[in-house]
């Protein structure tokens, strides 16, 4: 069948694409920057791809009229306060734009909505069904709690929280009872309804075998990683409070922070289980998810991260025309460091710069700086990398965000999602001139106006040691050279 797939970058749709191709559907992917997915997958070449942007009708207006059915997986989430408003408008274009195709199902991913007072996150969810229905075509409604997976925003706040504090003091929220369900049965239930008549214009609750409350599921994280956890429980802390919380001690952003915090005073348990009538399935438990996520984090092969997606309010669509660097009003730090080792081995530590592997030196003033970020209403430095060896246009990097990661000219350009007065560029990039190489490293800072400029200079003598440090670092790194 022809499929289109809208949010193919996202964390579920980069995941359902390899799904569907092994069945051997012929699959559409919508996508708002065709370079970013030819940089970020390794099948780009057996799919056909689409640019187009939902929040803006003219861009979807010419759909292919023979798709069969289309999986709608865009979710805003992380935006700003604007989120519910720019989800309505965006599925409003795309069913205007499906109803004048010829495809028979859409199928949407939504969020349980059993309980009562709802959050504005599930509202919203529950409102995107409301607006889809304006498709002239059948509508399936897969509704999921929880979803654990290695890169999933739930897992990895669980696994943030659980690592980093032996002992938690924490709101009553983590008392609400919910249905977690592991990513890959996700996957199969959105496959197993895809052209099934029987699942034609009806919801369905998916959910795995256990209902935990967020204390339990912390607890049974602690279990499975063999660590000691004593979790209090407050009965005084407001949902803001418990929102700031949540953003300092892990790494998720503020505004998503929030979302998460107002969902967690509902219950999201599954109400029926028609679904097993429709698709039959053994779906995993909370604990077996768990060890799937540990063991493709463990291999490096985790294939999408929920902080890799570009709708956080940091970027917009068009990022990756940043990927030239601007000349005019702009300040620079220059470091050329000459190294005399194979080109291929320094080329791999540019490549693993940040996460775990760190910035190579003075790690700690990094980590400062990712603190006064958070305390700003940034990003922080917590979010990591998606994978410790590999590293696409699109990734996420601690508080910068990969333009480039071009290995044939060995070249890789960050942007920085930090809070800043003005915009800036971090470029690595090995060259090689009169016989000698040389790790070219570049800070380029396009400062806003006065305050701008005073900030670059009072970073100046950090800079200074800093970059001087972190190349000379870099090239050596590997070669009985041990990171300070």
């Amino acid at each position: 069948m022809k499929v289109l797939l809208a949010g193919a970058n996202g964390y579920i749709g980069t995941r359902l694409i390899p799904v569907l191709l092994e069945k051997g559907h012929n699959v559409v992917c919508l996508v708002r920057d065709k370079r970013r997915f030819h940089e970020q997958n390794d099948y780009s070449d057996r799919v056909t791809l689409l640019t187009g942007d939902l929040l803006k009708e003219e861009s979807i207006d010419t759909l292919p009229q023979d798709i069969d059915a289309a999986y709608y997986l865009v979710h805003s989430m992380a935006q700003a306060a604007d989120f519910a408003a720019m989800e309505a408008l965006s599925a409003h274009n795309f069913a205007q734009a499906i109803s004048k195709t010829n495809c028979k199902q859409v199928i949407y991913l939504s969020g349980i909505v059993n309980d009562t007072g709802l959050s504005e996150h599930l509202r919203s969810r529950r409102h995107v069904e409301d607006v889809l229905q304006e498709c002239k075509v059948a509508i399936t409604v897969l509704r999921a709690a929880i979803i654990i997976g290695s890169g999933s925003s739930s897992f990895e706040i669980i696994r943030d929280l659980t690592e980093k504090l032996p002992i938690m003091t924490v709101p009553r929220w983590v008392n609400t009872k919910c249905q977690p369900i592991a990513i890959r049965d996700v996957l199969g239930y959105l496959e197993g309804v895809l052209m099934n008549e029987q699942t034609f214009d009806k919801t369905f609750d998916i959910g795995g075998p256990d209902v935990l409350s967020f204390k339990q599921m912390m607890l049974v994280y602690a279990k499975v990683r063999k660590l000691k956890r004593y979790i209090i429980t407050l009965p005084f802390l407001s949902p803001k409070i418990s929102s700031y919380w949540l953003y300092f001690v892990t790494s998720t952003s503020y505004s998503l922070a929030q979302s998460l915090v107002d969902s967690m005073k509902n219950e999201t348990i599954m109400k029926d289980h028609e679904i097993d009538g429709v698709v039959k399935r053994d779906c995993l438990s909370y604990e077996e998810a768990l060890e799937l996520a540990f063991n493709k984090i463990e291999q490096n092969s985790i294939v999408s991260s929920w902080k890799d997606a570009l709708n956080n309010g940091y970027l917009n669509s068009g990022f990756m025309d940043q990927i030239k660097v601007p000349q005019n009003g702009t300040l620079e730090y220059k470091v050329k460091q000459p190294f005399s080792r194979d080109g291929e081995e320094v080329l791999k530590n540019i490549m693993a710069i940040g996460g775990n592997r760190g910035w190579y030196y003075w790690d700690w003033i990094w980590s400062i700086r990712g603190f006064l970020d958070k305390l700003f209403g940034g990003v922080g430095s917590r979010r990591g990398r998606t994978s410790n060896i590999s590293v696409s246009p699109g990734d996420v990097i601690d508080f910068w965000r990969v333009l480039l990661a071009d290995k044939p000219n060995r070249r890789l350009l960050l942007y920085a999602e930090m809070k800043l007065p003005g915009e800036a560029w971090l470029e690595f990039k090995i060259i090689e001139r009169n016989g000698k190489t040389f790790l070219s490293q570049v800070a380029t800072f396009r400062p806003r106006g006065l305050w701008g400029r005073m900030y670059w200079y009072l970073m100046w003598p950090f800079h200074l040691f800093i970059f001087k440090g972190m190349a000379k670092r870099i090239v050596d790194f590997g070669e009985g050279e041990k990171q300070k």
